[in-house]
């Protein structure tokens, strides 16, 4: 398995984020949106033009703009 940032990866592709490489203001709001070390995410879908992703995690689906999603490291399985 590798890892690339949660950016990059496709529609319906899992994986499990190994680090969220940011602090701050922005590292904090990421956390509390529970995308932590360890947690599982799958991608639901995509805007339009790429941007924004929507995220499955836990039993919750949110969104990331690609700006964010870029500090995001996640192992693909």
């Amino acid at each position: 398995m590798h890892t690339i940032p949660l950016r990059q990866m496709q529609k319906n592709q899992s994986g499990t984020i190994r680090a969220v490489k940011v602090g701050g203001e922005l590292g904090r709001r990421i956390r509390e949106m529970g995308l932590v070390p360890g947690a599982h995410i799958t991608i639901h879908g995509r805007a339009p033009l790429n941007d924004p992703v929507a995220i499955r995690v836990m039993s919750g689906t949110l969104t990331l703009r690609n700006s964010e999603a870029d500090f995001i490291e996640v192992e693909v399985s």
